[in-house]
């Protein structure tokens, strides 16, 4: 897709570079004015034109000035308008920043998970590292430390990862179980929620999870519990580690989400050591959001902006790929494609088999 540039005259470009200067401070009062309910409880009397910031103060116990204060940053940012009486509504923007779904989870992740890692952006740029990880703990990588996340952290960050692909299971597992595979690896299953899914479309699969063991862990536990502990098992690994090994048998190598959290000689790298595992018949199946896919400018910018997460918070070398690398990069790693299928609005399905 091709960005369209908005024409503006110098006033409206300066407008809106003092927009970007002062953005924090608009994040935070948005994020001030869902969690103590002034959004919420505007929208709940706006048939009744809207309350004053002296009603929402005496119901919500807050004080006329911090009402205020977030109020009118909230107006001159067009997320909430006041009429003649002072009485305050929600814009579009205000609702959909506060009731939209999408918009909620990236709000959460941002300020539950990479706030105020973004701060050391610059030094990441620098040394290749996740160097604002350290405000979330002392690991290596982000993906090390899930199972250790404080819980509004690991809420936040599942919610965020789960909202972008669950999606699409559903058309994904129709797709899959059409080859009738009898053994499928689920590459960074993450909860299990993909493994789960599997065993309840088809009663005849058996699935293998890989991942690290911190997550490897809890997945089993979610397998177990929905019933499905001798249908499912776990292989544990670090792909970073120098010589990643996974086991044979697999009929579909199933990674949604997941290539991207690597770099391209660290997939080329992950890609390798599957297709090493596969028979002629198996099937590596990969499921992705293209920043060169996607029909809406808002969704590549979402993209876009989630590789900066890569870059300060998870392991400092990944981000959201356009198909066009990953097109070089499955070539490279001795694989070929059978398939490119679009799946839902977002989403891209290759379908792979070894050379």
């Amino acid at each position: 897709m091709q960005p369209t540039t908005k024409k503006m005259n110098a006033i409206e470009a300066l407008e809106e570079a003092h927009r970007i200067a002062f953005a924090p401070f608009v994040f935070q009062a948005s994020v001030s004015l869902r969690k103590l309910g002034i959004l919420d409880y505007i929208f709940d009397q706006r048939d009744d034109g809207g309350p004053t910031v002296d009603e929402i103060s005496e119901k919500l116990s807050l004080s006329p000035y911090g009402v205020g204060v977030l109020l009118e940053i909230a107006e001159t940012s067009n997320i909430v308008s006041k009429n003649a009486e002072n009485k305050f509504e929600l814009t579009k923007v205000g609702y959909f920043l506060n009731y939209n779904t999408t918009a909620s989870v990236n709000l959460n992740f941002t300020h539950d998970v990479c706030y105020k890692g973004l701060f050391y952006l610059n030094d990441s740029i620098k040394t290749g590292k996740p160097e604002g990880l350290k405000e979330l703990g002392q690991w290596n990588t982000i993906y090390e430390g899930l199972s250790k996340l404080k819980p509004n952290e690991q809420k936040s960050w599942f919610d965020f990862d789960h909202h972008y692909s669950d999606g699409i299971f559903e058309d994904a597992l129709e797709k899959i179980f059409e080859r009738k595979p009898k053994t499928l690896f689920d590459i960074g299953g993450n909860t299990g929620k993909f493994s789960v899914k599997c065993c309840n479309f088809n009663e005849d699969v058996d699935v293998k999870i890989i991942d690290l063991p911190g997550q490897l862990n809890i997945a089993l536990k979610n397998a177990a519990s929905n019933g499905f502990k001798d249908r499912i098992s776990g292989h544990p690994i670090d792909w970073l580690s120098e010589n990643p090994q996974i086991p044979e048998g697999a009929d579909i190598i199933w990674m949604c989400q997941f290539l991207d959290c690597f770099s391209e000689d660290e997939i080329v790298k992950v890609l390798s050591t599957c297709a090493e595992s596969m028979d002629g018949n198996a099937e590596l199946i990969i499921v992705e959001t293209f920043t060169d896919r996607q029909h809406f400018k808002s969704t590549q910018f979402i993209l876009e902006a989630t590789s900066l997460y890569f870059t300060v918070l998870a392991n400092g070398n990944s981000k959201m790929y356009p198909a066009s690398v990953f097109l070089r990069l499955i070539e490279k790693a001795g694989l070929q494609i059978q398939e490119d299928i679009k799946l839902g609005e977002y989403h891209t399905m290759l379908v792979c088999k070894k050379k």
